[in-house]
């Protein structure tokens, strides 16, 4: 579990590099049974449920404040959907903002000082509103999203579970009046499409090179867990006009 985790905040681009470059060459007197390559990615299975488990408790806790939000981990390119087979019965097309992809979604609650405070993972079709009760199942508060999880018996979902639904309206809806602290708030949410890219490009739980699913649910466990250990979270930090407004309507 510790090598897994430390890939993830190693540098490295690939865990094959990782291991045989920088753990068999540098880390032998902290693991000193280490096995050959093969056999290390061959026992990775064994531990799926324990590092479910550790990120499950390395999660944030509530402060009333929340934002929503999913994003799509592709394990192959979409001209290769054809000729794909390790996730061919797991796996499947779904749209976001930058179009057709063929894969997962991770979606993640987080608080404004960057904690993750629940995530699960689902196809690629799977509505981004579907998920959501469940994840929110331990929240209290606002939870803001975008324009996706715009849904009337959602909101009154969450709202039995002591929690407000706050989304921004599309082009063609009427508009509606919103304390300007919810007004705030909601532009804020670039907070967690910043974590989203984190866990992407620092983090890299998203590559085409898994050759089974076990292994796949272990590389985006072991990078969130990697991720909730940074010593700096992207968080919420208020300007002096945005200080000043909120310092008015208290």
């Amino acid at each position: 579990m510790t090598i897994m985790i430390h890939f993830h905040q190693s540098g490295y681009r690939d865990f094959k590099s990782y291991y045989t470059r920088h753990v068999q060459r540098h880390l032998r007197k902290a693991f000193p049974e280490l096995v050959s390559y093969s056999r290390f990615v061959s026992l990775v299975a064994r531990v799926v449920w324990l590092l479910w488990a550790y990120a499950q408790a390395r999660c944030g806790h509530c402060t009333g404040i929340a934002f929503v939000d999913s994003t799509p981990l592709r394990v192959c390119h979409n001209r290769r959907i054809s000729r794909h087979k390790v996730f061919r019965q797991l796996a499947a097309r779904g749209q976001c903002s930058l179009g057709w992809f063929y894969g997962f979604k991770l979606h993640l609650i987080v608080n404004e000082y960057g904690e993750v405070l629940a995530f699960t993972l689902t196809p690629g079709n799977v509505d981004d509103r579907k998920p959501v009760p469940q994840l929110a199942k331990r929240l209290f508060g606002k939870l803001f999203g975008d324009k996706g999880y715009l849904s009337q018996a959602l909101f009154e979902r969450l709202w039995q579970q002591n929690v407000q639904l706050i989304t921004a309206l599309k082009a063609n809806m009427k508009n509606r009046l919103l304390p300007l602290v919810d007004k705030l708030l909601l532009r804020k949410r670039y907070i967690i499409e910043t974590i989203n890219d984190q866990l992407k490009n620092v983090s890299q739980i998203e590559h085409s090179r898994h050759r089974s699913p076990i292994n796949f649910v272990v590389n985006v466990l072991a990078g969130l867990i990697a991720y909730t250990w940074q010593p700096k979270k992207p968080a919420i930090h208020w300007s002096s006009r945005e200080t000043k407004a909120l310092a008015l309507v208290q």
